[in-house]
């Protein structure tokens, strides 16, 4: 029996799912650009950026910030949305009031 390996590191995951948004954004024009106007990239930071995981994060974001757009790129990509919105999270920067909980 096969068995799906775990990966060694979570933000590995994570990061390989923020760049299969990436990838899901790149596709189209009409979901690049919006996401580039917003962020200030060019195609050369563009592609300069996609292995920082500070900008991985912000792909996510862009992607969790609207239900529609994330719904389509889950279902594009075959995961849950609440997959995606996990990746936001372990990616994204600490949350401020973690240590007041």
């Amino acid at each position: 029996m096969l068995t799906k390996r775990k990966p060694d590191h979570p933000d590995d995951s994570a990061e390989r799912l923020a760049i299969s948004v990436l990838g899901w954004l790149a596709e189209d024009s009409d979901r690049l650009l919006p996401f580039m106007a917003a962020s200030g990239l060019t195609p050369d930071t563009l592609r300069a950026s996609a292995t920082d995981p500070t900008f991985l994060s912000a792909v996510l974001d862009h992607v969790t910030g609207d239900e529609a757009v994330l719904v389509a790129c889950a279902h594009a990509l075959d995961v849950k949305p609440e997959r995606i919105a996990a990746a936001w999270r372990r990616l994204g920067p600490p949350d401020p009031d973690a240590d007041f909980a």
